[in-house]
This record gives C-alpha cells, structure tokens and sequence, in this order.
C-alpha cells in the first residue's frame, strides 16, 4: 500500500525561511535514510512557498482561471511530502511518529489509490493502461 505524508505548511515555510540550525537538515536526512534502508521510501519533496506558485480552476466548459500564490491559508496548505510503500496504515504511522518535525508542525497520512481499489468499476483496459504507463514513465526516470 502507498501512502502519502503531507507536511502541513507554517507560517515559516510560507515565508521561504530555510531553517538556520543545520542539525534540521542532518536529522531529516537520517531520517530519510532509515526510510530508504527499509525500503518503503518510493519520493520524498519540499515545496517552495506559494508565493511561488499559482491555482487552476476550471470552469467545466474548457475554460481555466490562473490565480498566482501566495494563498492566505496556511494550514490548508502543503510544504511538502513523502510517499511511502508499506503494508498497512499502522506500519506508516509508525514511521511518521518518527519524522523530525518541529512543534507544533502537523503531518497528513493518507492512502494512494491503487487501481484494485476500483474494483469493477475500473474496466480491465483501463487497468492494464496505467500499468504500461506507470511502467513506461518508470523506465524514463534517470
């Protein structure tokens, strides 16, 4: 199962401000290596601040709306993520309990979708396609 870790934004990630203590930078980097050296870390991503970013929203006649960052909420915000492969929700909640985080910081578990998820739903052809695309995007991957 994969799941995805959301590192909620704050204030200090919305302002671009790199952390000034560089042990920050060397406990999530041990701590991204324990991932790595089990085997369950698939990515793993900061994110620039919204500033440097920007919305779509679109219409549903074809039509988009670009609104440019930064966005006012914060907490509803992302700084960034791990997917990790594991074997239950439990299993990625153990790893996440170990994550470097600051106070007071909040981190997001949730589940991928995998196409078995769909069920019936999912016509077999469409199936074997994410597969073969999935594949294929992996092989391109330096």
């Amino acid at each position: 199962m994969r799941y995805m870790v959301l590192v909620k934004a704050t204030a200090e990630s919305e302002s671009g401000q790199l952390p000034e203590d560089p042990t920050v930078f060397e406990e999530m980097n041990r701590f991204n290596e324990q991932l790595v050296k089990a085997g369950v870390l698939l990515a793993g991503e900061g994110l620039h601040p919204s500033s440097q970013g920007a919305r779509v929203r679109f219409d549903g006649q074809g039509g988009t709306t670009v609104t440019d960052g930064p966005f006012a909420e914060t907490k509803e915000l992302i700084a960034g993520f791990w997917i990790l492969d594991v074997k239950s929700k439990e299993e990625a909640l153990e790893w996440v309990r170990r994550a470097p985080m600051q106070p007071g910081e909040e981190l997001e578990v949730r589940r991928v979708y995998e196409a078995e998820d769909f069920g019936d739903a999912l016509p077999e052809h469409i199936k074997e396609f994410e597969a073969e695309l999935r594949a294929k995007a992996a092989s391109q991957r330096p």
